[in-house]
């Protein structure tokens, strides 16, 4: 089960590179990274834009295969895409992970991993106590139609077009994890940090 960490984003909207923002303690990315570690992921891939690339660094990158995509500017499909090519070809399914999500956990993780054995669908995503959302699973049969997407749009068309197929696991104690998208999103991170150690 590959584990694929998007992070080549621009981060237009914040205005800084959100996966280097600290966050309790440490970059936002490498709260990601420590969870695809701790997981049952393997292999581990990276995906950064070039952008990136100069301050990766900064990071504990230990144990994932380091992909620059130089195409980022076309698009999250294009991250997606240079991922899934990195992995090794027995892999039966790729999970995807955003690296702008640090509080994404590797017992979530290690849940839809289980979900996708059970029930062998081709889709897995997890619905949280307000939803559905990331990360997504998906099995090798989709990898082809994954490799058409185009633009900055991630699998949303794959998954769209195998709604039907789509296995929901669920996350009954857990909320979504925040994305860190904008200004607003990085003070309710940082407030959530403070509330976790007990600080004001």
């Amino acid at each position: 089960m590959a584990g694929i960490v998007l992070a080549a984003g621009f981060s237009r909207r914040l205005g800084q590179p959100k996966q280097l923002v600290p966050i309790c303690g440490k970059p936002a990315l490498q709260h990601v990274l420590d969870a695809a570690r701790k997981s049952r992921l393997s292999p581990l891939v990276l995906v950064v834009g070039s952008h990136l690339a100069p301050r990766l660094h900064e990071l504990d990158t230990a144990g994932f295969a380091l992909v620059i995509n130089e195409r980022a500017a076309e698009g999250q499909s294009t991250s997606l895409q240079a991922g899934l090519a990195a992995t090794a070809e027995q892999v039966d399914a790729a999970l995807f992970l955003l690296g702008d999500q640090p509080f994404v956990e590797a017992t979530v993780i290690d849940r839809l991993i289980e979900c996708f054995e059970r029930t062998k669908g081709r889709i897995v995503r997890p619905r949280y106590v307000d939803g559905p959302g990331n990360p997504i699973l998906i099995a090798k049969p989709l990898f082809a139609e994954l490799y058409q997407v185009t633009g900055d749009v991630g699998a949303r068309p794959v998954i769209a077009a195998h709604a039907d197929e789509i296995v929901d696991c669920a996350i009954p104690d857990r909320s979504r994890p925040l994305d860190l998208d904008t200004q607003a999103d990085l003070e309710r991170a940082q407030r959530h940090c403070r509330e976790r150690t007990g600080g004001t």
